[in-house]
């Protein structure tokens, strides 16, 4: 679990990324959330980047990432979408919840077709990182990309787990989904 102290958002529409921060702020998350007109302003200083954008054409790229940094990148869940240029995901430690599905939707899947890397290529699925029998970060300088697609049963999963740590802790707001 990491420590957040401070949060950036961005936005292709700065005017979007100024208002998800003001709803942060409302929602009293306890997060300074700090809205930027520069993508790289924020990902050169963040040690986590979650990428969650419908974007069809990758934006994040080797450049844009601290040594060290992780990046999150959730929002390519089909084969027309990507965040992740294919040379980052070639240079990263890729992490992903499932081979078979990633290469055929997600930035997987766009770095396989553009020749930068191979399904083989793979370092881990989340499920072996998490059981141990894939081990995750071997090097403080590394950069590790966890591509996902998408799988129920683990957002699920990880889902119980957040709400019973939460609970536990005495953490989190009721919230009306209606």
């Amino acid at each position: 679990m990491l420590d957040v102290r401070r949060v950036f958002a961005w936005d292709i529409d700065p005017t979007a990324a100024r208002a998800f921060a003001a709803g942060m702020a409302a929602a009293e998350t306890g997060l300074v959330v700090e809205p930027v007109a520069e993508l790289r302003e924020a990902t050169r200083v963040s040690d986590a980047i979650v990428t969650c954008t419908p974007a069809r054409v990758p934006f994040l790229g080797l450049d844009d990432v601290p040594a060290g940094g992780f990046v999150a990148a959730v929002g390519a869940d089909n084969s027309a979408k990507s965040e992740i240029k294919p040379e980052l995901m070639a240079s990263a430690i890729v992490v992903v919840d499932v081979v078979d599905q990633a290469v055929v939707m997600g930035d997987l899947h766009h770095a396989v077709a553009a020749g930068a890397m191979r399904a083989e290529d793979v370092h881990a699925e989340l499920g072996q990182v998490i059981a141990g029998t894939r081990p995750g970060r071997r090097d403080d300088d590394a950069i590790i990309v966890f591509d996902s697609s998408g799988t129920g049963v683990q957002d699920a999963a990880a889902a119980a787990v957040a709400y019973e740590v939460a609970r536990q802790r005495g953490l989190g707001m009721r919230c009306s989904l209606t």
